[in-house]
């Protein structure tokens, strides 16, 4: 097929637009809405210290080499990342990231569970079960990440999250009755590092293939953890859905935005945890895990 914009070869047909496009007017295309996304939510300023939070994955690395373009040119804004080991055998090889950082000529941050927090992710799985792996990964990762964010003077943590990552989160709040969290817009209290996701109005396979053209040799591992059955079955409802309507998850991030705007106020009626400002009564389950394992770690 020829790109509708110029008859060169075509490398990506978007479904929900109808468009074919060549390499050029992809790359084009994808930045375009990224950039939209920035100005939209103001997420960059003068003065800035950016970290990509770098996995090493499409995502992350397409996200690095995205922002290094975005302020080639700023001299007043500086990227870098931080990667993370979560000591999972045969899973993220943190060289793979720091190899990354390193053609892209960014300083990347390497720190570990085990360094931290004195445990891994494996020894985790093995005292906890598997099932529970996911939970306190994602915790203890988010509560790393924010933490060497502010010992290294970072003032935003951009995240690689795309579309599907964003749909998927409102499709599975919707289906487990939590309304507080879809009507909450995302608050940066004291101590937390504000998230950017200038992804997240570009499907996953988008961003995959702009990974491919610019971020080659990225980590395409599984994590042997990944196992959350309700969290599959969100996705693969969502996928099978968005084949046959292609504008699903633009409608279901409409959905949070409009939510956001409207319902704001009953969501902050919502109690907080007394440590972090989640939605929750008492002390959240992501600050008792935290404290379970720095505990440990002490």
């Amino acid at each position: 097929m020829q790109c509708n914009k110029c008859r060169r070869e075509a490398v990506l047909f978007q479904e929900y637009s109808g468009q074919h496009f060549c390499e050029q007017h992809f790359e084009a295309d994808l930045e375009r809405k990224a950039k939209h996304e920035i100005r939209r939510q103001r997420w960059l300023a003068a003065g800035d210290h950016i970290a990509v939070a770098l996995s090493g994955d499409a995502n992350s690395s397409a996200l690095l080499y995205f922002l290094k373009k975005l302020t080639s040119n700023r001299h007043d804004v500086r990227i870098s990342a931080i990667t993370i080991d979560e000591g999972i055998t045969g899973f993220r090889d943190p060289g793979i990231a720091t190899g990354i950082a390193r053609l892209s000529d960014m300083e990347c941050i390497k720190v570990s569970f085990l360094e931290r927090f004195g445990i891994t992710l494996d020894e985790i799985a093995h005292q906890k079960g598997i099932t529970l792996s996911c939970t306190y990964c994602r915790v203890l990762r988010n509560f790393l990440l924010n933490g060497i964010a502010i010992e290294h003077g970072v003032t935003k943590l951009a995240l690689g999250d795309d579309l599907d990552d964003g749909a998927a989160s409102v499709m599975k709040n919707i289906l487990q009755g939590n309304p507080e969290i879809l009507a909450r817009s995302e608050r940066t209290g004291k101590g937390k590092i504000p998230r950017i996701r200038p992804f997240i109005s570009i499907p996953h396979k988008e961003v995959a293939l702009y990974a491919d053209f610019h971020a080659r040799g990225y980590d395409q591992s599984r994590c042997p953890y990944n196992n959350e059955p309700f969290e599959k079955d969100v996705r693969g409802l969502l996928n099978d859905f968005t084949t046959r309507h292609h504008s699903t998850r633009y409608a279901l991030m409409g959905l949070k935005k409009n939510l956001n705007n409207t319902c704001c106020t009953n969501a902050d009626l919502v109690p907080y945890c007394e440590r972090c400002g989640e939605p929750t009564n008492g002390i959240c389950r992501s600050c008792r895990i935290i404290s379970e394992v720095t505990t440990h770690g002490a």
